[in-house]
Order: C-alpha cells, then sequence, then structure tokens
C-alpha cells in the first residue's frame, strides 16, 4: 500500500488542481479563438458558402454553347479567398474555404438525390475547389509585397487554370470516364475546338470556354478586391 506524506499529498493535490486550472483554461482560451474567429470572419464565410451554393444552381442552366452561368458567378470564390487572405492572412482565408468546401459537398449530395450530378463530377468539382483556392493562398502569401493587384492576378490565374484542369479532367475525360462509365460519354465526342478549330473531346471545348471566362474575369474583380481591402486600409 503507498503510503504519502502530508507535504507529498498537498504536492500532488496541487499539480492535479493547477493541471485542472490549466485545461480549463486552455478550453476557456480555445473557445475564445473559435468565437473571435467566427466574429471576423462570418461575414466572409457567408460570402463564400452562397458563391458556391448559388454556382451548383446556376450550372444547371446553359449558357450558350460552351458554358452555363455557373461561370459566371464561380471565379467570385477567388476574389473572396483573395480578400481574406490580404486581410487576415492565409489560416483565416483556409477557414473560409473549409466552409466553401462543405457548402459544396451539401450540394453536390443533394443534386446527386435529385440526379441533377454524378459522383464522378461531385469529386472532380470537390477536389477542384478544394486545391486550387489552397493553391491560390499559398501564392497569394509568397507574392504578398508585389504591386497591389499583381498579387491577387497571379495568384487567381494559377489557382483558376488548376481548377479548370482538374474538374474537367475528373469530371469528363475519357480516362476517369473508364472507371465509373456514369453515362457522360456525350462528353467525349470528337468535335473542333470550340466549333471552329482542331479535333478534341467535347470536354476540352468545355474546359477551355470556362478558364476563358475565368481570365477575363480576374481583371474585372480586381474592383471589388480593391474597394473592400481600402476600405479595411490594407495596402
Amino acid at each position: 500500500m503507498l503510503n504519502l506524506t502530508e507535504h507529498q499529498m498537498r504536492f500532488f493535490g496541487s499539480a492535479f488542481f493547477n493541471t485542472k486550472f490549466y485545461i480549463g483554461t486552455n478550453n476557456y482560451l480555445k473557445v475564445r479563438y473559435i468565437s473571435a474567429m467566427i466574429r471576423k470572419l462570418w461575414v466572409f464565410m457567408a460570402a463564400m458558402g452562397g458563391v458556391i451554393a448559388l454556382s451548383n444552381v446556376l450550372v444547371q442552366y446553359q449558357l450558350g454553347d460552351w458554358l452555363t452561368y455557373g461561370a459566371l458567378t464561380y471565379p467570385l470564390a477567388f476574389l473572396v479567398t483573395d480578400v481574406v487572405t490580404r486581410l487576415h492572412g492565409s489560416v483565416a482565408a483556409r477557414r473560409v474555404i473549409g466552409v466553401g468546401f462543405v457548402v459544396g459537398i451539401i450540394c453536390s449530395f443533394l443534386a446527386e438525390l435529385v440526379d441533377l450530378t454524378t459522383l464522378r463530377i461531385a469529386i472532380g468539382s470537390a477536389t477542384a475547389f478544394i486545391v486550387a483556392q489552397s493553391l491560390d493562398v499559398q501564392v497569394f502569401e509568397r507574392l504578398r509585397n508585389l504591386a497591389w493587384w499583381k498579387t491577387p492576378i497571379i495568384s487567381s490565374t494559377i489557382g483558376s487554370l488548376i481548377d479548370t484542369f482538374i474538374f474537367f479532367s475528373i469530371a469528363f475525360s475519357g480516362v476517369t470516364y473508364a472507371v465509373f462509365a456514369d453515362g457522360n460519354d456525350w462528353a467525349l465526342e470528337q468535335i473542333p475546338l470550340l466549333g471552329i478549330g482542331p479535333v478534341f473531346p467535347l470536354w476540352v471545348s468545355l474546359a477551355v470556354a470556362d478558364l476563358f471566362v475565368k481570365i477575363v474575369l480576374l481583371p474585372i474583380l480586381l474592383i471589388p478586391y480593391r474597394a473592400l481591402t481600402n476600405k479595411f486600409q490594407i495596402t
């Protein structure tokens, strides 16, 4: 049987109390940190979630031969990411990206329930979003000290290239079709690129058109980017 002296009992009692105090304080600080983070970022989290939800709805409506209306709203995700990265840093930006990722997963799940999408498209969408947005943040941080307009243009352009390549190659290419065989073989039809160029699978024309819209919109999105960062006096 272990016999403790009064001094030892006091020591262990004090250590136990201090441990409880430390754990309690640590948990309290974590709660305070999370609460402060949400208060600081809730507008951006809501904006990112709204952009992703809206884009998932608009992607159901065709715009011309090669696009959907979702192509016009999705680039706003890069705007939100770049503004948060500039104002609050990469950690905060990844929190906001995480919200967009969860919203995208929910939208894909709901769309698949009513046969508006396929598993291949859902995987491509989620993978493209998380990889491209994370890369956008990483590039932005590395180039933070460039001219105010160069940083978001370069980071968003690289992110857009990666986003388009990952999404369309997973969602519609022949490689993934051989694995999933989900009925989207229409995307493999051989046609002239955008109806006028050399012959490629149809999905390549869709990808080129999508990327073109992203690249065109990026300079335009510098206007709200500058307005938002100036509002918070960030240079």
